[in-house]
């Protein structure tokens, strides 16, 4: 890799070069640098740190890969002082197209081993029957007695409030589930229109995924979390849907017609952007944050429908706690280094470590859970941050990150494959073959993801989950 060089266990660094205005900083061992580390997504974080009112470094997580403008896995915090908010920018492409991707686990009370296939094919059934899977799938629900205001500017608490979910499923949800900021006002027609999408999954890497917390490596942390081995769990992973994709094309392309009006250079389009307390920039803000409580609000909905599939099939509800919901594509003001900054996270997870004030009062002591999923067919992670995480800005992986185009996933992979790939996991959803790209085989080793970092005392883990069911949409 060219520039790249060692800068300690895990870490590779991208000297300052040419138009860089600060260095970036990859994570992820040698194995993983070796076989996945692409040129791609290394040019995109070059591009990235030359904009203007960048901390130094900007970072790559061991799940990165190639995506648009900012690469998936990266991270850069932009300082936000009021002094600043004229020189430092913000960009709509930089946090992503799907607004508040974001993955939401839940604990069951339920001991796996007492359900079989025949079980979990059934369970399946029930729980597609409530949520429609695919992209461009509207909302089963056309009448949710809400008003698209209060969905938008209260996210889950307005579901919540509504009768759909419980009190102290607000108590595990990333800002509470209501990010502050929002204004519907700042939001498109066409943005409105795609609004209907509630209590749905979307396609792409978004699922449903029942599973068992098969290994605990921190015991006292997991039972504080819920999480106990042999245990039932489920993980939804969705977000913004069609909304959120018109607000970050919307404000893209207003970024990339008015950059040069405040004296930007863009380095590419996908990293199009303005200053922070522009005109263009404050309203893509109040946007970005109707979409993030609009995820939120999905998936509170997807999670009340879960419980009543869960409660159709078993004849009562069984404990189905929000352990937690974390955020992976959003922007957010945050202190770095004791200043004000904006965050930028592209497919990366915040992970605040224990006794950061910003963590929810029921993980005050512990740090909140961080949730990684592998791909369909390998375990997923619980982990927590440490004082160490503050060198990402409180920032880990979301997943293992793609090796695959999803273009070269389905040359490669054919339906005998994907199924031998997929092993004992029982598969709802769409037709198998029309989401071959999303076989394990696409995806990076989440063991060497997550060990990337965890080994280097970034993170430390809590919890193994194995797949046991999934539904994906096409």
């Amino acid at each position: 890799m060219s520039n790249l060089i060692g800068d300690g266990e895990n870490r590779w660094k991208v000297p300052r070069t040419g138009d860089m205005n600060v260095e970036a900083r990859v994570y992820m061992n040698r194995l993983l640098k070796r076989d996945h580390l692409e040129e791609g997504a290394l040019d995109q974080l070059r591009d990235a740190a030359t904009l203007p009112g960048l901390l130094d470094p900007i970072v790559g997580m061991p799940d990165l890969h190639q995506g648009y403008g900012l690469p998936i896995g990266g991270v850069m915090a932009l300082r936000a002082e009021e002094e600043d908010l004229d020189r430092s920018v913000v960009s709509a492409g930089a946090v992503g197209y799907d607004i508040n991707c974001g993955v939401r686990l839940l604990s069951t009370d339920l001991e796996a081993a007492d359900l079989d296939a025949d079980d979990l094919h059934a369970l399946l059934a029930r729980i597609v029957s409530r949520i429609p899977a695919g992209v461009g799938k509207s909302s089963a629900r056309h009448s949710l007695g809400i008003d698209f205001g209060d969905v938008v500017t209260r996210g889950a608490r307005a579901l919540v409030g509504a009768g759909y979910g419980r009190r102290e499923d607000l108590d595990g949800i990333e800002e509470s589930g209501e990010m502050p900021g929002a204004d519907p006002d700042a939001v498109t027609r066409r943005a409105r229109e795609r609004a209907d999408q509630l209590a749905t999954i979307g396609g792409g890497n978004h699922f449903i995924e029942i599973g068992e917390i098969a290994s605990i490596y921190d015991p006292d942390v997991a039972h504080s979390f819920g999480l106990y081995p042999g245990r039932l769990s489920v993980m939804i992973h969705t977000g913004s849907r069609g909304f959120g994709h018109e607000i970050c094309g919307h404000y893209s392309g207003l970024m990339a017609r008015a950059a040069s009006d405040y004296g930007i250079r863009l380095p590419n389009k996908g990293l199009a952007c303005v200053p922070i307390g522009s005109r263009e920039g404050r309203n893509y803000l109040a946007a970005m944050v109707c979409a993030v409580n609009y995820a939120f609000a999905n998936r509170q909905l997807m999670t009340h429908e879960v419980r009543r599939a869960f409660e159709d099939f078993f004849g009562r509800e069984p404990g189905l706690a929000v352990v937690y919901d974390v955020a992976h594509n959003i922007a957010k003001f945050e202190r770095h280094r004791g200043a004000r900054t904006l965050v930028h996270r592209k497919g990366a997870t915040r992970a605040l470590p224990p006794g950061h004030p910003d963590n929810p009062d029921r993980y005050r002591e512990t740090g909140h859970p961080a949730i990684i999923p592998g791909s369909m067919g390998t375990s997923s992670y619980v982990v927590v941050g440490t004082p160490d995480t503050e060198e990402t800005y409180y920032s880990v992986n979301h997943g293992a990150g793609r090796i695959m185009s999803r273009g070269q996933a389905r040359k490669t992979i054919d339906l005998e494959e994907f199924r031998r790939q997929l092993g004992d996991v029982v598969y709802g959803g769409v037709a198998p073959q029309k989401v071959i790209d999303e076989a394990p085989g696409a995806y990076k080793d989440i063991d060497e993801v997550v060990d990337s970092l965890a080994d280097i005392g970034i993170t430390k883990k809590v919890a193994r989950l194995r797949p046991l069911a999934v539904i994906k949409g096409s």
